[in-house]
C-alpha cells in the first residue's frame, strides 16, 4: 500500500487525495457548528449546574434550556415552547411517540407504517408485533419511492391508534406528503406522528399549522452534537413517558438535563433556520451538479427515487454490476466519505431495504451509493468526486465477475 493509503493499482493515477478528506455523508451524521461548540463548552466547564437546583448555578443551566426550548420551538413553527421535549435524539424520540401513545391507548392495538422507515421505527414497530402483540400493517411505496395518502387511507382501523411515517427518507431523500397523510389520519382520528430527523434544518417547518401531533428530531443531523434530540408534543397529545422517575420535561422524559448539549442544539436550531435558502438554493446545486456529473460519466448507472420531491441535499446512485461496499471502500481510500443508505444498517451485508421496498433489481440495490451534502460542501469538493469516482467504477467493473443471466456476483 502507498504511503497515502492507496490501494495501488486501482487507485493508480487517480487525482491526489485531499488532505482533509472529502465529507459527504451528512444524512448519517454532520460535523458540530463552530457556533454550537462555543455555546456548549462553557457550559461543560464553568455553568454546568443542575437545572433543577434551587441555587445560582442550577437557576443559570434552567435558564440555558428554556432559552434552548423556545429557539427549537420557534424553529419547528410549534405554538409554544412547551410542546417541546428533549430527548437523546431521533431513536428515543421516535421510540417515546409510538409507545408513550400506544401506552396512553392501551384498548387499540393496531398501528401503520411504511416498509422504508429507518431501523429506529421499523426496528421498533416489528418488535411490537413479534413480541408484544400488535398488529402493524407495513405499506409499500411505489417505485419512486413515494407513499400514496390513499393507501394511508385504505388501512385504516376503528382499532388503529398512531400512523408513523418519515417526512424525508434517509436514503433516497423522498418526501412524503405528510400534509396530506395527515389531514387523513386526523379525519380518522388516530395520532400522527413524524420522523422528521432527516427533514429539519432542509425543509422550512411550521408544526402548529400542519396535521402533526409528534414530530421527531435529532441534532447530530443538523450541526449540533450527538445524544441531543427533540420531541414535538402537540398540546392535548396524550403520551406516557418512556423514561420514568422525575419530573423534568414536564413529566414525559425523566431524568436530568443534558444542559450543554441541549443549549447547543438550540443554537444549531438558530443556524438552521438562518440556512434554509443556502439549503435550497446552493446546497441544491451542488447536489444536481455532483449527481449530473456522475449520470453523465458513468454507463449503466441511475439516480433513485423522485427526482423533484426530495431534500435538497441527497442523492441515490445505483452502479450496475458492482457491490456498494467495493466502492466505498476505494471512496474512503482516495479521501471521501459517503454512504450505502443508513448507518444504522452498515453492519449488514444485506442490500437496502429501502431500494428493495421501492423494486429495484439486485443488479442495481446492490450497487447503490448515498451522497448527502451540507452547507459545509464546496464545488471543488464535488468537482473532485466526479473525475475520481468513474475511474474507480471502470476499474471495479474490469475484477468484477458478473452473470447477468443468474444476477449473481
Amino acid at each position: 500500500m502507498s504511503a497515502d493509503g492507496r490501494q495501488p493499482g486501482l487507485l493508480e493515477g487517480l487525482p491526489p487525495r485531499p488532505e482533509a478528506g472529502i465529507y459527504l455523508d451528512n444524512n448519517a451524521t454532520t460535523s458540530v457548528a463552530p457556533e454550537v461548540v462555543a455555546k456548549m463548552v462553557p457550559l461543560l466547564t464553568e455553568h454546568y449546574g443542575n437545572p433543577s437546583s434551587m441555587h445560582s448555578f442550577g437557576a443559570r443551566a434552567g435558564d440555558e434550556v428554556a432559552t434552548a426550548r423556545q429557539k427549537v420551538a420557534t424553529f419547528l413553527g410549534a405554538a409554544q415552547p412547551s410542546e417541546i421535549v428533549f430527548t437523546s435524539g431521533g431513536s428515543e424520540g421516535d421510540n417515546l411517540a409510538i409507545v408513550g401513545t400506544l401506552h396512553a391507548y392501551p384498548e387499540k392495538r393496531h398501528l401503520v407504517t411504511t416498509e422504508v422507515e429507518h431501523p429506529a421505527v421499523l426496528g421498533l414497530c416489528r418488535e411490537l408485533e413479534k413480541r408484544h402483540g400488535y398488529d402493524v400493517t407495513f405499506l409499500k411505496v411505489d417505485s419512486a419511492g413515494r407513499l400514496d395518502p390513499a393507501t394511508v387511507a385504505a388501512a385504516l382501523r376503528p382499532d388503529t391508534a398512531l400512523v408513523s411515517v418519515m417526512m424525508a427518507n434517509n436514503e433516497t431523500g423522498v418526501l412524503f406528503d405528510v400534509n396530506e397523510i395527515g389531514k387523513v389520519v386526523r379525519a380518522h382520528g388516530a395520532v400522527f406522528h413524524v420522523d422528521g430527523v432527516q427533514a429539519a434544518g432542509k425543509l422550512p417547518l411550521d408544526l402548529e399549522h400542519m396535521p402533526v401531533d409528534l414530530f421527531a428530531i435529532s441534532g447530530h443531523k443538523l450541526h449540533a452534537a450527538k445524544g441531543v434530540g427533540a420531541l414535538y408534543v402537540r398540546k392535548g397529545t396524550k403520551l406516557r413517558p418512556l423514561i420514568v422517575g422525575g419530573h423534568q420535561e414536564r413529566g414525559r422524559r425523566a431524568g436530568t438535563e443534558n444542559v450543554a448539549s441541549i443549549a447547543g442544539l438550540g443554537v444549531a436550531c438558530d443556524l438552521a433556520a438562518n440556512g434554509l435558502e443556502r439549503e435550497n438554493v446552493e446546497v441544491r446545486r451542488l447536489r444536481d451538479r455532483l449527481e449530473q456529473g456522475l449520470l453523465a460519466a458513468i454507463p449503466d448507472c441511475q439516480a433513485n427515487g423522485d427526482p423533484d420531491y426530495r431534500l435538497p441535499n441527497t442523492t441515490n446512485v445505483s452502479f450496475r454490476y458492482i457491490e456498494g461496499e467495493g466502492i466505498l471502500l476505494l471512496l474512503d481510500r482516495a479521501g471521501v466519505a459517503a454512504s450505502s443508505g443508513s448507518a444504522c444498517t452498515s453492519g449488514s451485508l444485506e442490500p437496502s431495504h429501502v431500494l428493495r421496498a421501492m423494486g429495484l433489481p439486485f443488479t442495481l440495490t446492490h450497487g447503490s451509493i448515498r451522497f448527502s451534502l451540507s452547507r459545509y460542501s464546496t464545488e471543488a469538493e464535488v468537482d473532485y468526486v466526479i473525475e475520481v469516482l468513474p475511474r474507480i467504477i471502470e476499474r471495479l467493473r474490469l475484477i468484477t465477475p458478473f452473470n447477468e443471466q443468474r444476477a449473481t456476483f
